[in-house]
């Protein structure tokens, strides 16, 4: 699978970035508009309807039109880990449902003095099997932009 990785310094408390980002309000405010995200629903590991945290096991359901280009794509993500400690936390979701072939995103949250380090790590297939795989690291074109919106919308929203 190819790999895409980015990572920022948000002058911010770790406590305030950490729980930012483990709320689905979080990723409204991080995907750029030329994405056209509609969160359609989420529901936690227990069937709740719009928790609070999304712990492991939520499931987000939306749709996405790039760019207003061609017909909306679902996109199923489930939590599949999240971990907490002292001064460090990640979790990891996966498209259960998508416009990927395979994608897993982990997010990972370092106390960093006063601020904090926040790495998101990608791996990713695109469809089309093995044209996919060849066309995989040309995807940053699209990854590229969307990461550097996110954490550059981090550092404005938090800092």
């Amino acid at each position: 699978m190819a790999v895409y990785q980015r990572e920022v310094r948000v002058a911010a408390p770790f406590e305030d970035v950490w729980e930012f980002h483990s709320r689905v309000t979080g990723l409204e405010a991080l995907t750029p508009d030329w994405m056209n995200l509609d969160v359609e629903s989420v529901t936690g590991p227990d069937g709740e309807s719009d928790p609070g945290i999304l712990e492991a096991g939520s499931r987000i359901q939306s749709s996405i039109r790039p760019l207003g280009i061609g017909p909306r794509q679902n996109w199923t993500s489930v939590i599949v880990d999240r971990e907490e400690g002292d001064g460090a936390a990640m979790f990891r979701d996966e498209m259960e449902g998508g416009p990927f072939r395979e994608w897993e995103h982990t997010h990972s949250f370092f106390a960093d003095g006063d601020g904090t380090l926040v790495r998101d790590r990608i791996e990713y297939e695109l469809p089309l099997g093995g044209l996919g795989r060849r066309l995989g690291p040309l995807a940053t074109v699209g990854l590229g932009p969307m990461f550097c919106y996110r954490h550059r919308r981090t550092k404005e929203l938090l800092e």
